[in-house]
């Protein structure tokens, strides 16, 4: 009876645990066409927006045109050429800068052609930009800049999400004391853009004080010693990191300390009081714990966000990360450009947002992978 009941029970587990792999592998495989299909038709709205549908074309076929007559006009081997054989040359040096930019290619199909580059991490070639060494593969120009953002979002943004979760927890003990109404009162000034901020330290700071620099990434000429080319980074760091910390320092506290306060309130952390435990044992285990996959995503948004850099606030402090790029390779109509940094960023999304859910998974167990 006992080895029959053994058996029984062996089985069902085998089952359940067969059931588990089936729900998990199903929703695998429909979550991964799921995020891909909303890659494609992203990339392609991209793509569609940074071409205008073709009016792009119609800008850039104008520019060809007017810098190959003054080109072909200040050539002094061509003063001597008559009307019909310099309206000649010009359109056949319009017609190849056209076709080496693709522009004799409808737009359609070209969208098409730059969506299957895109999707196979076949970044191309820039049509007006380059890297510093000359380069105009795109790859090599976003590897260029990438460094500089991760270097200045990175240690801005992690600095405000730690420090910002440490001083939410706090205020979340200590509601309705000064620091607690100080915060609240304070929070409203994160309106104002990290650039904003950026303008008025680069007055203070740089302007009338003169004790950081005005922009740049280090200073000119870079120093040759390694110690002295960190120090002047470090210098150079400060003015753009601080302003993006204080753009969000309060209302980022704010938001979390509300967020901590809701899970304080619950009924069992008043049972745990009660039983009196330590309030640092109270917040592991009854505010932190239950708040973990919220705190998970938003350091993984945080992570894959840091790739987008800070456009405005690059341009200000000139600061050549993948931000500044992208707002030049607006402005110069360089697709491939446009195209490249939004398909990286799009994968490393869809990337995050799938292994989210297995993470919650493990640190939640009230949630089921496809349950």
């Amino acid at each position: 009876m006992t080895s029959g009941s053994q058996s029984g029970s062996g089985s069902e587990k085998k089952k359940a645990t067969n059931s588990t792999l089936v729900r998990v592998a199903r929703y695998t495989g429909v979550r991964l066409v799921t995020l891909f299909i909303t890659i494609v038709i992203g990339i392609y709205l991209t793509i569609v927006i940074a071409n205008m549908g073709g009016y792009v074309d119609d800008i850039m076929r104008s520019e060809i045109r007017e810098n190959t007559m003054q080109r072909v006009m200040a050539n002094p081997a061509n003063k001597g050429m008559d009307v019909d054989t310099k309206r000649k040359l010009i359109e056949d040096l319009i017609k190849k800068e056209e076709k080496r930019l693709r522009l004799d290619i409808p737009v359609a199909i070209r969208n098409f052609g730059y969506l299957t580059n895109a999707l196979q991490m076949n970044l191309g070639r820039a049509i007006n930009m380059s890297s510093d060494s000359g380069s105009r593969q795109v790859r090599l120009i976003i590897l260029e800049r990438l460094p500089a953002t991760l270097l200045l979002m990175g240690s801005s943004n992690l600095l405000l999400f730690f420090a910002s979760i440490y001083l939410a927890l706090s205020l979340s003990r200590k509601y309705g004391s000064f620091w607690d109404k100080l915060v609240i009162a304070f929070s409203p000034t994160s309106a104002a853009p990290a650039w904003f901020y950026g303008i008025f330290f680069i007055l203070i700071f740089a302007a009338v004080f003169k004790v950081l620099p005005f922009g740049g990434m280090v200073s000119a000429p870079p120093p040759e010693n390694k110690v002295e080319y960190a120090l002047s980074l470090l210098q150079h760091l400060i003015l753009p990191a601080s302003s993006l910390i204080v753009s969000s320092i309060f209302i980022s506290i704010y938001s979390w300390r509300t967020f901590f306060l809701i899970y304080s309130s619950e009924d069992y952390v008043e049972m745990a009081k009660a039983k009196g435990l330590l309030p640092r044992d109270i917040e592991q285990r009854y505010i932190l714990r239950p708040t973990l996959p919220t705190i998970i995503t938003n350091f993984a948004l945080l992570i894959i966000g840091l790739w987008g850099g800070a456009t405005i606030t690059e341009t200000v402090f000139l600061w050549p990360g993948l931000g500044r790029t992208s707002f030049e390779a607006i402005g110069l109509y360089d697709t491939p450009v446009i195209v490249g940094t939004t398909i990286i960023y799009a994968y490393l999304l869809a990337i995050t947002v799938f292994l989210l859910d297995f993470v919650y998974a493990l640190v939640d167990p009230r949630v089921k992978v496809g349950g």
